[in-house]
């Protein structure tokens, strides 16, 4: 019986989820009520207020399940026996993949517009989420400790490639001011990258 009502649990979860979803980059945050999310779902406003007890959470929630997702997407791990720069070349290329999707920039879009005149309040959530070790910091971590790299600072490393790819990849497709890429175009942004990187830090 527990059994089964968990998982009713977890379906109308999912229902609220993914009518947030849609209802978010339909309407706004501002402009969906609860009572509409519980319409597009079929259940109650109460059974949403058990879930999710203010659009704020549910906006976080994607914004959590995107980065868990992002750091499932990349699954290139160091070796030794491999080239340096073909293989981050191929992280990277994983983590722009990720980056570029609709449903990635969608949920980014309905998070920039919703935060952008409270910005406090995304900033510790996503400050969080960046804390958390991914592919990328374990790699590195790898590298140096093979001594084919060199840092002082493993999270000025990170940012540093995150700039570079965001640049040139996820703002101008979030604010579709750019091209989409094509798989060209992302290699060619990952191959870029990683010559400034490993120029920088690669052990010579």
């Amino acid at each position: 019986m527990t059994g089964n009502t968990r998982t009713r649990s977890d379906a109308k979860r999912e229902a609220i989820i993914q009518a947030a979803t849609q209802a978010f980059q339909e309407y706004g945050v501002n402009g969906t009520s609860m009572d509409k999310l519980a319409e597009l779902a079929n259940v109650s406003k109460r059974t949403v207020y058990n879930h999710f007890a203010t659009k704020e959470d549910l906006v976080m929630h994607l914004v959590t399940k995107q980065f868990e997702d992002a750091k499932l997407s990349v699954t290139v791990v160091y070796d030794p026996a491999r080239d340096l720069s073909e293989q981050l070349c191929e992280l990277i290329f994983q983590d722009i993949e990720f980056t570029v999707t609709e449903e990635h920039l969608d949920i980014a879009r309905v998070a920039i517009g919703h935060f952008f005149y409270e910005p406090e309040k995304l900033k510790d959530e996503v400050a969080q989420l960046k804390a958390q070790e991914t592919a990328l910091h374990r790699w590195l971590k790898a590298a140096k400790a093979d001594n084919k790299i060199d840092f002082d600072d493993l999270s000025r490393v990170v940012d540093e490639i995150d700039s570079l790819v965001k640049g040139q990849c996820f703002w101008p497709q979030l604010f579709k001011i750019g091209d989409v890429l094509s798989n060209q175009d992302k290699h060619n942004v990952a191959k870029n990258t990683v010559a400034l990187i490993l120029g920088r830090y690669a052990v010579t």
